[in-house]
């Protein structure tokens, strides 16, 4: 590979640098976008492949659950052995494996596809946070990047359901997943050459016991949440978290013995860092809900087919690439503390917005509170990411990347799981007083769409009845995780004005001093920031 040598930290990037971004942004987009087409996919290759209900759940859920599981292993694999190394390493694999889920002929090959996919992609995704690290040492410049970075991954969320539709109307199944054949080729192709290498300067080996421990902790809780999330609170997701909770505090006991831990949770003492994670975190939480709601709402409850709902949501995608972009433009004229808070307040209006739904006929007021509420967040999301990329060392960038997307993760499936759960409370309370007399609450299931399901067995004027009573108890679940979501943004907006207003960008080498390596081993001396 060709050594490319890393700027000084505070330089000014230059025509490589930004070229060397749209590199990085193609895997981005492809990431986020073969997310949203499987959704789109899946009844096909159902049909196809012949899959049953478990098998459909696991082709969806692997990909998420060995991605979330391998982030903080791949981080810290990258610091040791080379980021741009090992981003071109899953490049390779993401594409033989996106042919061998194209190609499948079997459920168990897709699913095993699937989790190859996943693997793969928690290699890309903090390389690339990582090498903007890198290449990015202008704290401004570094907030741009992360923004257009954060912009792509929406981007291709919002163009999943246009591209899956139609790929889907003209050719079969399979075809969703190719897209990502020639991208990666282009990064093989373009990477050695555009894009920086930087492996932290005596880096050990990694420690086997705790990639397994880290495995036990992680994929039991995110396999728990997205198991209480379809089927409540049963015993074995609840097991399952536990396991994950004790597998947690015996890698985090570990991590503090080793000289050279696979986590650093160092980083974790840096308040700028510890600070924004946790509003990613929570953000995340609140809008992985909202998302759930709104989308079962515009099915169930307005009774629009996957395809149109999808298209609904484009708006909201679209207004998170918007404020994504708008943030470092912002940043340059208001302090950055309140570019966040105002993001944040304007987030929780979008859901006060939500709070005034009521049954049927809300669909523009949802769509609205939902461009409120996604383009408000997506003000702080890069600039937390800037802050956490920038408060960590350059040689933890990695690992301070994986810990971002890894708390994304966490925060989609608890968002699922306890916004869900506690939808799905106030559903049934509400519904019980709604329920038409002579009609047993068993009738209506356990959701919105079960009540849809059973109006229609029963009489007309009963199933007319059954349907606006659920279809009102939903909306209550809806406003009471709106008015919740509303509540936290609003604290968050004040923790973020006081957390961050003493400036902006952070230091762009907290450490003073830092030193990479080329892929060939060769020190790359790094000056301090003046």
């Amino acid at each position: 590979m060709t050594a490319t040598a890393l700027p000084a930290p505070g330089a000014r990037a230059t025509r490589r640098e930004w070229t060397a971004l749209a590199v990085l942004a193609l895997p981005t987009l492809l990431l986020s976008l073969d997310v949203s087409i499987l959704y789109l996919a899946l009844p096909h290759l159902s049909a196809g492949l012949g899959a049953d209900a478990t098998q459909q759940l696991w082709i969806l859920d692997i990909y998420s659950f060995m991605l979330a599981g391998f982030l903080v292993t791949m981080g810290t694999l990258g610091d040791r052995i080379g980021r741009r190394r090992l981003l071109l390493i899953g490049a390779v694999v993401f594409a033989a494996a996106a042919v061998l889920a194209a190609f499948s002929t079997t459920p168990a090959m897709l699913i095993a596809a699937r989790a190859l996919l996943g693997v793969s992609g928690a290699t890309m995704m903090p390389s690339t946070m990582a090498l903007i690290r890198n290449m990015f040492t202008d704290p401004r410049q570094m907030q741009l990047a992360v923004s257009v970075w954060f912009s792509c991954f929406m981007g291709g969320m919002a163009l999943g359901p246009l591209v899956g539709g139609l790929m889907l109307q003209h050719f079969w199944w399979g075809s969703v997943f190719l897209p990502a054949v020639p991208v990666m080729a282009l990064l093989l192709a373009a990477g050695p050459r555009l894009l920086p290498e930087y492996r932290a300067p005596g880096a050990g080996r990694v420690d086997l016991t705790s990639v397994a421990l880290s495995l036990a902790a992680i994929l039991p809780v995110i396999y728990g949440l997205k198991e209480a999330a379809r089927g409540g609170w049963q015993p074995l997701p609840a097991a399952a978290v536990a396991t994950g909770a004790v597998f947690t505090v015996l890698f985090v006991r570990r991590q503090r013995r080793l000289a050279d831990p696979l986590l650093d949770l160092r980083l974790l003492s840096s308040r700028s860092f510890s600070t924004a994670l946790g509003v990613m975190l929570l953000a995340g939480i609140i809008m992985a809900g909202v998302t759930l709601m709104s989308t079962t709402y515009l099915q169930a409850v307005e009774g629009l087919s996957p395809l149109e709902a999808g298209l609904w949501l484009v708006p909201q995608n679209i207004a998170m690439i918007a404020g994504s972009l708008l943030a470092p433009l912002l940043a340059r004229r208001i302090r950055p503390a309140y570019v966040m808070s105002a993001g944040l307040a304007t987030a929780a209006c979008g859901l006060v917005l939500h709070t005034q739904i009521s049954g049927t006929g809300g669909l523009y007021l949802l769509v609205a509170g939902l461009i409120l509420a996604s383009g408000g967040v997506a003000l702080p999301m890069p600039m937390t990411m800037n802050l956490m990329l920038g408060s960590a060392p350059p040689q933890k960038a990695g690992a301070a990347a994986a810990l971002s997307e890894a708390s994304g993760e966490l925060g989609v499936a608890l968002g699922v799981a306890t916004l869900g759960s506690l939808a799905a409370f106030v559903y049934r309370d509400r519904l019980a007083e709604a329920l038409p007399g002579g009609v047993p609450a068993g009738a209506a299931g356990e959701s919105v769409a079960g009540a849809v399901a059973a109006a229609g067995r029963l009489p007309a004027a009963a199933g007319a009845e059954l349907l606006e009573g659920a279809r009102t108890a939903f909306a209550g679940g809806l406003t009471t995780v709106a008015w919740l979501g509303a509540a936290v943004f609003t604290v968050l907006a004040v923790v973020s004005a006081l957390a961050f207003r003493r400036g902006g960008a952070p230091d762009p080498d907290p450490a003073g001093t830092t030193a990479g390596t080329t892929a060939e081993g060769t020190a790359v001396p790094q000056p301090a920031a003046g």
